[in-house]
């Protein structure tokens, strides 16, 4: 498995291709969504809702062989996307992997510029709960 830079690396290749075109991509962001897997109906409950966004957000995560496996689904489109780039860079890694991770390429693809103010504020309660995620795990690890 390819490291979280690599892997954000090939995020920001994705998006310079794409240019200044925000409808374009906008939309690529809303079609990585539909590629999340399917998110059981039974996970769709309040406690698995991230606290902080303006769209519903359901995150469920599971410890396998010691990494950690993140599973999500959103009520829109496009928060759906955002979530699934963040799976993308964080889900099969260790915890402390998540948790010291520098999700530089979320500026470099000048995603605050894409999704407004809003979004942005969603986007770092995705990123602070994945780590708080981590966090607890990595707790579990160390006692």
């Amino acid at each position: 498995m390819e490291d979280i830079n690599a892997i954000q690396d090939e995020i920001i290749g994705e998006f310079e291709i794409l240019g200044d075109d925000k409808e374009s991509t906008i939309y690529y962001i809303m079609e990585l969504g539909d590629q999340l897997p399917d998110f059981p109906e039974t996970e769709r409950k309040e406690d698995n809702i991230i606290k902080g966004c303006q769209s519903k957000v359901w995150l469920i995560t599971n410890l396998q062989d010691g990494k950690i496996q993140f599973l999500a689904d959103s009520n829109t489109a496009i928060t759906k996307g955002l979530i699934s780039l963040l799976i993308r860079v964080l889900s099969g890694r260790k915890a402390k992997e998540i948790m010291n991770a520098d999700l530089y390429f979320i500026e470099r693809i000048g995603m605050g510029n894409i999704i407004g103010s809003q979004r942005s504020n969603g986007l770092a309660a995705m990123i602070k709960q994945m780590k708080m995620f981590a966090l607890a795990y990595q707790s579990k690890i160390d006692a």
